[in-house]
């Protein structure tokens, strides 16, 4: 593997990241969202991660970039809804409340949210140490061959 696998791998787990880092700002500015275009409370978003694997070969890195795939790493799969049930509160002067008075809220708990935030940040510092190691090396390299 070369330093720009490696720095392809670390850029398609930033570009997942960054996703999920959507997502869950998404979920946080919705916590109290008791309508959306679908009818109901917002639902919780996630994103479903998979990995791909690395081209072994050169022509199969190739064939990879010819059909757009990314080369290595990690992609979004697949963005799901939480099936989980709304919460219900009792208010009854909401506009949303049902006849017995309670309102569904979103599925959403903001300190989970918040701790998911806390780890996704940390693994995109973790990927943007990776390109820069990777960066450092290749730049080392190149001293070398200079001299």
């Amino acid at each position: 593997m070369d330093f720009f696998s490696a720095m392809q791998i670390s850029s398609s787990a930033l570009s997942a990241e960054r996703t999920r880092m959507n997502l869950i700002s998404s979920n946080i500015a919705n916590a109290n969202s008791t309508r959306t275009a679908e009818g109901g409370p917002y639902k919780r978003k996630d994103a479903v991660f998979a990995a791909t694997p690395a081209a072994e070969k050169f022509q199969a890195a190739m064939e990879r970039m010819r059909r757009g795939t990314s080369p290595a790493g990690v992609q979004v799969t697949q963005v799901i809804e939480d099936q989980n049930p709304p919460r219900l509160q009792y208010d009854p002067t909401h506009p949303d409340a049902n006849a017995q008075g309670y309102v569904a809220l979103p599925n959403v708990n903001v300190v989970e949210e918040m701790a998911d935030m806390i780890a996704a940040t940390r693994a995109y510092e973790a990927n943007v140490t990776a390109v820069q190691a990777a960066k450092g090396m290749a730049l080392k390299t190149l001293e070398l061959g200079s001299r």
